[in-house]
């Protein structure tokens, strides 16, 4: 049987947060994605917020300029559709787009899309960036019966939102919780998406959630892997959680 293989896409916002913390330009966010890259990372993330508090504009452009010059690197940008995404990519033109429904004052992402409410206002962004040659991957809840939803709206991929999960991990809940993860993926797959997953993966909780939720296309993480970074380097992190990874889909055959 031919073992699955997820891809690690790395998260650079934090590093931009950093950078943006001073004005000398370092950490340079281009060097952090040259360095994941090298180290075997297979994907690149950013989420420009329209206040520019991490990712700016012309980080967008030069990790797309980056990306472009590795063939078998994908470049995803996630964000809320209704605010600048669609700006970008007709721009840069990303492998990925991955729609995320946060408010511009957002702390972080917290909850998938209700495409109840919101899926008649997604299709024609969806079918646009499509149209644009681009992956469309909607952020959702590990709720089964909305993956259903997802494919109806013309996207392409889920982004399983995972912060759910890594609070429940090591805890009494975890196995009801991935449990639910694990029929959210199989709901998703038999609606014919390919399944993405993201927020507070870690080196740690990373193995068990690719072991019984599987097969996972995609994992998109940042906040861990650039907090492990701080201690361990940024390549030796990226391997780290490569080898996880792989350890994750060989329990999943």
């Amino acid at each position: 049987m031919t073992r699955p293989t997820t891809r690690l896409s790395v998260n650079l916002n934090k590093v931009a947060l950093l950078r943006n913390s001073r004005t000398l330009g370092i950490p340079s966010v281009v060097r952090a994605g040259v360095i994941a890259l090298e180290a075997g990372a297979r994907g690149l993330t950013v989420h420009p917020r329209p206040d520019e508090r991490h990712i700016r504009p012309q980080d967008v452009y030069d990790l797309a300029e980056l990306v472009c010059a590795h063939p078998h690197v994908e470049y995803n940008i996630e964000g809320n559709p209704f605010e600048n995404m669609l700006a970008y990519a007709h721009k840069v033109r990303p492998h990925q787009c991955t729609l995320v429904p946060d408010d511009p004052a957002q702390f972080t992402s917290d909850h998938g899309w209700d495409l109840l409410r919101d899926g008649q206002r997604l299709k024609p962004v969806i079918a646009e960036l499509k149209s644009l040659g681009i992956r469309v991957s909607l952020f959702m809840d590990a709720i089964a019966a909305n993956m259903t939803h997802a494919a109806d709206v013309g996207a392409d991929c889920v982004e399983l939102y995972t912060e759910p999960y890594a609070k429940a991990f090591d805890t009494a809940a975890q196995p009801n919780v991935i449990s639910q993860f694990a029929a959210a993926a199989t709901a998703a797959r038999k609606a014919g998406l390919t399944v993405n997953a993201g927020h507070d993966l870690n080196c740690a909780n990373l193995v068990p959630f690719l072991t019984a939720v599987k097969p996972v296309a995609e994992v998109s993480i940042g906040h861990a892997l650039i907090a492990d970074a701080l201690e361990t380097g940024l390549a030796a992190t990226v391997r780290a959680y490569l080898a996880a990874i792989e350890l994750g889909n060989r329990a999943a055959i």
